[in-house]
């Protein structure tokens, strides 16, 4: 059986799928909170996770997201609510949440011996045809 990972490396990767399609979807709600426990994932299940975040991006039209430009959202707390944009959500709040838990969990991987560099990171450059 594949061993589950710990609660932080889990945390990362979780985290890097709710402010991806998570934060497209809450725009569309008018509502973004904190993810749900998701348990004691495998490897597999977070490589998952990961995919489906993916292809739940890739099948976005540049019309569906453009259209979320000034809708008021908010991002929610047990305690207290922040106001947004979906702009201003998504520019200041969930893309640098995204790469601060890609980042972290990129080096907890490294730290622990995964064969990772910054290529692995970047991932394919986008250059001039």
């Amino acid at each position: 059986m594949e061993q589950t990972w710990d609660r932080q490396r889990t945390f990362q990767v979780l985290s890097v799928a709710h402010h991806s399609i998570d934060a497209i979807e809450g725009c569309k709600a008018g509502v973004f909170g904190v993810p749900g426990a998701i348990g004691q994932p495998t490897y597999a299940d977070l490589q998952k996770m990961i995919t489906d975040a993916k292809a739940g991006l890739q099948a976005l039209t540049p019309d569906e997201v453009n259209g979320l430009e000034g809708k008021k959202m908010v991002f929610r707390m047990p305690n207290f609510e922040i106001p947004f944009t979906a702009e201003g959500f998504l520019m200041s709040f969930s893309l640098p949440n995204l790469h601060f838990h890609a980042t972290t969990a990129y080096d907890i991987l490294r730290a622990n011996g995964a064969p990772l560099g910054k290529r692995d990171y970047l991932g394919a450059m986008r250059i001039a045809a």
